[in-house]
């Protein structure tokens, strides 16, 4: 995998990749896995997964306005929705005691700031991938039908990233974010989610900072998580 990812050639930026092949229980990854990066709106998918594991502790049900919200979050990326649901879940505390069952590092305590901003590692992108498509998971089938289903079911606008790692025609699960990082005209873009490729049942994680533009971004991931997958599969 690292010499296909060598092979792209020179990028611009940083980038991290991690792929976690389900099937045949290899796993790999390029740049730092444990290097951070601002979240943007993957953050979206935690903080589903913390209010499906606190409604769960309740033994209740998302209210119909939860759903909606839920639905816009992920869907569409709507960022009023994710706002409304990070407040529900008791903003970082509730992301972080949330996050401290479902595998992932401490990587969001103590930093201030709105959720967008948080950062986030590759290695704990696939930690929460696993929490979401397998049962070695807090979350219940049922709340792990529900998160799939939202990713499965992106608006077209949202139907990029490392989706292109996929068989052609497997329709996408997964979910993109991204924003400027602050530095006049550079962007962080992000793409997280599960393919399906010969055979094999991946989760697939590529994070970016330092791009030129976005969609510089979004060629990037794409590029990146497509050669990995198709080396990591082919690998005998």
């Amino acid at each position: 995998m690292r010499l296909a990812l060598d092979g792209l050639g020179v990028h611009r930026g940083r980038y991290a990749l991690a792929v976690e092949d389900l099937t045949s229980g290899r796993s790999a990854a390029y740049g730092s896995s444990a290097e951070t990066f601002t979240s943007a709106s993957i953050i979206k998918v935690n903080i589903l997964a913390a209010l499906l594991l606190q409604t769960q502790d309740r033994g209740a049900r998302l209210s119909s306005a939860q759903r909606q919200s839920a639905a816009d979050m992920i869907r569409v990326s709507d960022n009023d929705a994710a706002q409304k649901l990070w407040v529900e879940i008791g903003r970082r505390p509730g992301l972080d005691a949330a996050n401290a069952r479902l595998g992932l590092s401490p990587a969001h305590a103590g930093q201030t700031g709105p959720w967008g901003l948080t950062r986030t590692t590759a290695r704990d992108q696939i930690s929460l991938l696993k929490a979401v498509f397998t049962q070695d998971s807090p979350l219940n089938a049922a709340s792990r039908s529900y998160l799939r289903d939202l990713m499965s079911t992106v608006t077209d606008e949202q139907n990029w990233g490392v989706g292109a790692a996929g068989a052609p025609g497997e329709p996408p699960v997964l979910k993109n974010g991204w924003l400027p990082d602050g530095t006049p005209q550079l962007w962080v873009v992000n793409s997280v989610g599960i393919v399906e490729r010969a055979g094999h049942t991946l989760l697939v994680v590529v994070l970016t900072d330092g791009q030129p533009t976005r969609e510089t971004g979004v060629a990037l991931i794409e590029r990146a998580a497509a050669a990995a997958v198709e080396a990591l599969v082919r690998t005998p």
